[in-house]
């Protein structure tokens, strides 16, 4: 009997298990997953955006708009930096799969981190300050930055 040809791709697997990362997330608003891959295809490490350990989410504001004390930019851990704080491996040379392309301040992390290769859903504005600068840090780090082409599988898991 021959194979099964209809399996998903590398690249389609650790994007769908950073999706599947960002459903844990809490925030109404945005739902980021991140999926971080040894070169042997292992999964080091997971993260998704939301409060720091030991923070009770019901205690702080989930807002986008107002003060910043007030607004959830203050509080909340970005998926990126998440998956790296969530692990003790080395990462240097490994593959981060992300739903929504990095910040600024990740982009930061994630070079700091020696992470070589960023694959990345969407851009929400490429031309904001942040985005452009998190380019440039990227690229200064020699950091892989690819789209990820959504090859449109709707794969349904039971839980």
């Amino acid at each position: 009997m021959p194979k099964r040809e209809d399996y998903i791709s590398w690249p389609e697997y650790f994007m769908g298990v950073a999706k599947l990362s960002a459903m844990r997330s809490k925030d109404p608003n945005t739902q980021v997953g991140a999926c971080i891959v040894a070169n042997d295809n292992r999964i080091i490490s997971l993260g998704y955006n939301g409060f720091p350990m030991g923070a009770n989410d019901d205690d702080f504001p989930w807002e986008k708009k107002g003060d910043l004390k007030d607004t959830k930019y203050a509080y909340v851990v970005h998926a990126e930096l998440n998956a790296i704080l969530n692990t003790h491996a080395d990462l240097r040379g490994t593959t981060l799969y992300v739903t929504l392309f990095p910040c600024n301040e990740c982009a930061k992390a994630i070079v700091q981190a020696g992470i070589k290769k960023v694959y990345y859903g969407r851009i929400k504005n490429p031309t904001r300050d942040d985005v452009v600068a998190s380019k440039k840090i990227l690229d200064a780090g020699g950091v892989e930055l690819i789209e990820y082409a959504h090859s449109k599988k709707i794969l349904e898991i039971e839980v």
